[in-house]
């Protein structure tokens, strides 16, 4: 499916996982735990901050999709990126 099939509203790369990471990940799944540790710290850069936190104004007002490339539905990026928002989301609500 291409972008403009998927019908996008944002494509956000900048929380993507890096070209290095990516490549070194290879969607091996006997490397996604370090796949994971490596991408949660890109994660918590600074410069990511901003659209993760568009995403969770978002997430607030209604439903939002990560759609990931990959063909395996356990071990790519999409599964650490939604663990991430939880935990963070879980972190700042006062109910939980």
């Amino acid at each position: 499916m291409t972008k403009e099939e998927a019908q996008l509203n944002e494509w956000m790369k900048e929380i993507a996982p890096s070209h290095q990471l990516r490549k070194f990940f290879g969607h091996i799944p006997e490397k996604f735990e370090t796949f994971k540790a490596l991408y949660t710290a890109e994660l918590d850069a600074d410069s990511v901050q901003p659209y993760l936190e568009k995403l969770r104004i978002w997430a607030e007002r209604g439903t939002i999709t990560l759609l990931y490339a990959a063909k395996d539905t356990q071990y790519n990026h999409a599964i650490i990126l939604k663990q991430y928002l939880d935990q963070r989301n879980a972190k700042k609500s006062p109910n939980k």
